[in-house]
C-alpha cells in the first residue's frame, strides 16, 4: 500500500481542502505507485499565502549571512542522503541512477554557492553631489513568492530556486511537477531539518493550471520562478507582470549543434551523444538539432546512428543503462507523435522511432533513440521541442549557412559548435543568438557560479544562478543620509 503524503504549510504536513489525491507511479513500472499526493486548490494556496506572509515579518530581519548558514547545513544534508535521494529520482523521473547521482552532487554544488551570496547582498556607495549627504543602496527582500519546478531535475532545480529566495529574505510557495512529488516532499525535508522556522518554505501539490494559475493570479506574490514549457511560461508571466509582479521563466530550447569539417568527429560524437540522448533528452538545453557540412554528414549520421543503437535502454538501476523510460505517458506519446509527423513530412528515419517493450520494458514508457536526417527548417521537428531522444540533422554547404539555420528558431537557449578554426569559434560565440553557448563541449554542460538564462521564447526575466541569482529576489532602497 502506497504512502499518504501532504501539504506543507506552516511546518505542518496537512491534507489539501479538496479531499481528492493523485498517485506518483514509476515510469520504468506504472504498476509500481510511489506515493498518493494531494490535488489540492486555490484554497490551499491561500492558506499558504497567509502563513507565509506572516513569516515573512519575522525571516526578512533576520541577517542575511544567517539565512545563508541554512544552505550550508543543506549541503551536509544532501552529502548524507546521496544515495537515497538519488534513488528516489530514479525511481520517479526515470533517469539512470548515475545520471540522479550527477542531479544530487550539481545540487551540492549549488549550495556552496549561494551559500557564499549570503555575504555578498551587496548594495553600492556613490558620492553625493553635496558633501554634507551620504547617499547608498541596499537590497531588500521582495515578500511572499512563488516556485513553479520542473520534473526532468525536480530536485535541482527546485532547490536551486527556494535557495536564493529565502536567503534574500523571502518566503516561498512552492509548487513542485506533480508527477515528482515524491522528490519534492525531501526537499521540504531537507529544508526543515536545515533549520528553516515553520512558515518560510511551504509546498501546496496539484495540477498545474489550478495551483500555478493561483500563484500567478494572487495579488500578495510578488514574484514567481517558473521552469516550464515556452506556453504556460509566457501565460503565466503575463498574469503575474500584469498586476506588477516579477517573473523569471526558463522555458523552451530548440538547441543547435554545429559541426565543422575540421572537429574532431570522436570526441564530438561522444559530446552528441550526451546532450542529445541522455537523460532522454529531457534537458532544456540538451542538443536537437545537429547542423553539419553536407561533406561530412554522411559519416556524421552514420556514426551517431551506431552511437544510438548502441545505448542500453532499460531501468534506470541497471548498472549497465544508459537511458531510463522517459517521465510518463503523455510525453512518449508526444515523442510517436514527432516521429509519425517527421515522417509524414519528408524526414528520412534513420534510426529508433519507437515505443521498446521487449525485455521487461512492457511496463514502461521506454522510447528507443532516434536520428532523423533530410530534415528541412520548415518541417516540424525543425521547430517544435520534443523533449525526447531525438537529433534532426539538417544538412548546409557553409559555415555561415550553418549560423543561419542555427539561428533560424524561436529560442535561444543552448548552442554548441564542434571547430577547431578559432577565428570561426570567436565569431559564432558572438553571432548566435542563445543565452548560454559552448564551443568543442556539448550543448547541456553547465556550472552554478556562472548565470544561467536564454534569448527569445526560451526565458523571461533576470538569469538564475550564478553572481547574479540573487539579484531577481530583491530590490533597491537608495538612502541619502545628512546628519
Amino acid at each position: 500500500m502506497a504512502q499518504t503524503y501532504f501539504n506543507y504549510i506552516n511546518g505542518e504536513w496537512v491534507p489539501a481542502q479538496s479531499g481528492e489525491v493523485y498517485a506518483s507511479v514509476n515510469p520504468a513500472n506504472t504498476e509500481e505507485v510511489l506515493g498518493i499526493f494531494q490535488k489540492s486548490d486555490q484554497r490551499d494556496v491561500e492558506d499558504a499565502i497567509t502563513v507565509a506572509e506572516q513569516a515573512f515579518k519575522t525571516w526578512s530581519q533576520v541577517a542575511v549571512p544567517e539565512r545563508g548558514d541554512v544552505l550550508f547545513t543543506l549541503i551536509y544534508l544532501l552529502e548524507e542522503q546521496k544515495e537515497e535521494l538519488a534513488a528516489i529520482i530514479t525511481k520517479e523521473v526515470g533517469k539512470t541512477y548515475k545520471n540522479s547521482l550527477a542531479e544530487v552532487n550539481i545540487t551540492i554544488d549549488a549550495m556552496k554557492q549561494f551559500s557564499g551570496e549570503a555575504t555578498r547582498l551587496k548594495g553600492e556607495t556613490v558620492p553625493s553631489k553635496n558633501a554634507d549627504i551620504f547617499g547608498y543602496t541596499v537590497r531588500e527582500p521582495l515578500g511572499v513568492v512563488g516556485v513553479i519546478a520542473p520534473y526532468n531535475f525536480p530536485l535541482g532545480i527546485g532547490i536551486w530556486k527556494i535557495a536564493p529566495a529565502i536567503v534574500a529574505g523571502n518566503t516561498v510557495i512552492f509548487k513542485p511537477a506533480s508527477n515528482t512529488s515524491l522528490i519534492s516532499v525531501k526537499i521540504i525535508e531537507l529544508f526543515e531539518k536545515a533549520g528553516v522556522p515553520k512558515g518560510i518554505v511551504n509546498m501546496v501539490t496539484g495540477p498545474g493550471g489550478v495551483i500555478g494559475g493561483a500563484i500567478g493570479d494572487h495579488p500578495k506574490i510578488k514574484a514567481v520562478s517558473f521552469t516550464g514549457s515556452t506556453e504556460v511560461g509566457l501565460a503565466l508571466g503575463r498574469a503575474v507582470t500584469v498586476r506588477g509582479g516579477k517573473m523569471q521563466a526558463e522555458m523552451g530550447g530548440k538547441n543547435a549543434s554545429i559541426i565543422l569539417e575540421d572537429a574532431n568527429l570522436d570526441e564530438t560524437i561522444r559530446n552528441v551523444v550526451i546532450s542529445g540522448f541522455f537523460d532522454n533528452g529531457q534537458r532544456c538545453t540538451g542538443t536537437s538539432r545537429l547542423i553539419v557540412p553536407k561533406s561530412i554528414s554522411k559519416e556524421v549520421i552514420s556514426r551517431l546512428v551506431d552511437a544510438a543503437n548502441a545505448l542500453h535502454i532499460a531501468d534506470g538501476f541497471d548498472q549497465k543503462a544508459d537511458n531510463g523510460p522517459v517521465i510518463d505517458e503523455s510525453q512518449m506519446n508526444l515523442y510517436l507523435k514527432h516521429i509519425d509527423l517527421a515522417v509524414e513530412e519528408g524526414a528520412v528515419l534513420e534510426c529508433g522511432g519507437k515505443r521498446l517493450t521487449d525485455k521487461g520494458r512492457d511496463k514502461g514508457y521506454f522510447v528507443a533513440p532516434t536520428v532523423f536526417s533530410g530534415v528541412t527548417t520548415e518541417m516540424t521537428i525543425f521547430k517544435e521541442e520534443i523533449f525526447a531522444p531525438v537529433i534532426a540533422v539538417i544538412e548546409v554547404d557553409s559555415y555561415e549557412e550553418a549560423l543561419e539555420v542555427a539561428n533560424d528558431s524561436e529560442f535561444g537557449l543552448s548552442s554548441t559548435i564542434y571547430t577547431k578554426d578559432l577565428e570561426k569559434a570567436m565569431h559564432f560565440v558572438k553571432h548566435i543568438q542563445t543565452g548560454v553557448t559552448h564551443v568543442n563541449i556539448p550543448s547541456n554542460y553547465f556550472e552554478n557560479q556562472y548565470p544561467f538564462g536564454g534569448k527569445k521564447a526560451s526565458s523571461l526575466g533576470p538569469r538564475e544562478q550564478g553572481s547574479t541569482a540573487l539579484e531577481f529576489w530583491t530590490e533597491y532602497k537608495t538612502v541619502y543620509i545628512k546628519a
